[in-house]
């Protein structure tokens, strides 16, 4: 899961690049990282996805889809044709003075492409005007790393680094001192700064084998709880948790186990499949766990509201929405809460799509109004160590089976012990008699012989035991 987390936080971090104007183009020309940020600049108002503002009303164009980018127009030819873009209508209506008539975009947007992206744009059209599917539903790619960065680059990421400080003119930093850089390990990895004596230990590994040193302590540290907790925050802040309801009085919510359980997870470096199908559908699994209907807290973390007034219909659309909109930012890398209201403009999602994720999320018993509840259902009762709880009743179920396995055998010892000659069932109480306690108190013979300890004086008895209370007479004597 980790790596998986790496991969993603990568591809947050890689900002969308258009050179400046006086830069080389790109060597190729990608429609999402170069294009598609220009004709949602420029064009999409008019020719995207919002069915609201797109023109002509006549015959409306379209350049976020392929298909009708390259449909015929009114004088049979598309607007872009592939490999020649100066004969392409998209080119000549960009690069017409923008005083005149037709200039795209029109003068009152007050919009005007500068020419770098004209250039992009051109550019693009001559290497086949090649379109891609929404970064989203792209599978990842690793890139063929550069060749610079010798006597700097120690790994693929340096020498990307090193590419780009190259053609900003910069130089690298020497290499950093070994006690700042293990500081900033251990605040990138716990989140925590590292001890006197590992700062120390990680020099002295350093100055055998820098690449080693850095390797093991990496490792280390993230096998260490703070690590876990470390990500867990980072998790928590996407899935929005909180202990509390979040609205109106704010009450305490008791949902910390559902933290714990995602503790638990990068403490285990659990696979992230099972990461995503424990917590979005972890009680619909056969034979679902505790655990597993824990992780399904995440379902539970969005704000809920108890006010007087509230609307119930009105916040069931307003929790289904929330839900939809966590999941598919997390697991999608798509803004789907936009199409709550119309197509969305950017991601490939309609408004009907949208709402027929959110029935997914309104297949619940949860009441629209919390009412400050902390416990408000439904909810299961989850012991402070979950772990220690779920062992137990494995522990629980074996004890059970050898008890089981030694009352088979202890049955023949048992049936011998009855078989004793000296143990006749006449001769089991021939010791004396201890106590006598009839169970039918309609019978007149209905007397109780107390224990010798009770006898003496009848005002010295229990009341229950004095003779003539009740029917029942007493008969203490000595044994």
């Amino acid at each position: 899961m980790r790596s998986f987390l790496s991969t993603a936080f990568a591809g947050f971090v890689a900002a969308t690049h258009c050179p400046a104007a006086g830069e080389d183009l790109p060597k190729e020309i990608g429609f999402n990282e170069h294009i598609q940020p220009i004709l949602s600049e420029y064009c999409y108002h008019c020719h995207g996805p919002d069915s609201g503002t797109r023109k002509p009303e006549k015959a409306p164009l379209r350049l976020d889809i392929e298909a009708d980018a390259f449909a015929n127009r009114e004088d049979g030819k598309p607007v872009i044709i592939k490999g020649d873009p100066a004969a392409s209508l998209l080119v000549q209506l960009i690069k017409k003075p923008k005083d005149e008539k037709g200039v795209m975009p029109p003068s009152d947007s007050h919009k005007e492409l500068k020419p770098q992206e004209i250039a992009m744009l051109e550019e693009w059209i001559r290497q086949g005007a090649k379109y891609e599917a929404h970064w989203a539903f792209t599978p990842l790619k690793h890139p063929e790393p550069p060749k610079d960065g010798e006597g700097f680059a120690t790994n693929a990421i340096d020498r990307f680094v090193a590419q780009q400080l190259a053609a900003n003119g910069i130089k690298p930093n020497p290499s950093e001192d070994p006690r700042r850089f293990y500081r900033r390990l251990s605040l990138d990895l716990t989140g925590l700064p590292p001890s006197v004596e590992d700062t120390e230990a990680f020099v002295k590994r350093s100055a055998e084998d820098s690449r080693k040193a850095v390797e093991e302590a990496a490792d280390r540290l993230l096998a260490t709880p703070a690590s876990a907790e470390h990500f867990t925050r980072h998790w928590l802040d996407a899935a929005r948790y909180a202990d509390t309801h979040g609205i109106h009085i704010d009450n305490f919510r008791a949902i910390w186990p559902y933290r714990d359980w995602v503790i638990r997870a990068f403490q285990k470096n659990m696979r992230w499949d099972q990461f995503t199908i424990e917590q979005i559908a972890g009680d619909l699994l056969p034979d679902a766990t505790l655990e597993q209907k824990v992780a399904t807290g995440f379902n539970r973390c969005l704000a809920t509201t108890g006010e007087g007034g509230a609307i119930p219909e009105e916040y069931d659309a307003i929790y289904a929405k929330d839900r939809t909109d966590t999941t598919a930012a997390i697991w999608l890398g798509l803004t789907t809460g936009c199409a709550s209201c119309h197509d969305h403009k950017f991601d490939p999602i309609s408004t009907k799509e949208f709402y027929s994720l959110t029935a997914f999320f309104r297949n619940t018993t949860m009441s629209a109004l919390d009412g400050n509840n902390g416990k408000h259902p439904p909810n299961v009762t989850v012991p402070a160590d979950l772990e220690r709880y779920t062992e137990l009743d494995r522990l629980i179920a074996d004890s059970q089976k050898k008890l089981e396995a030694r009352e088979l055998l202890a049955r023949a010892d048992y049936e011998r012990w009855l078989t004793r000659p000296n143990l006749s069932p006449g001769r089991l109480l021939d010791s004396g008699l201890a106590v006598h306690l009839p169970l039918n108190e309609s019978d007149p013979r209905n007397d109780r012989a107390c224990h010798p300890a009770m006898a003496g004086p009848a005002a010295a008895h229990p009341r229950s035991h004095r003779p003539g209370s009740g029917r029942q007479r007493c008969a203490c004597r000595p044994r």
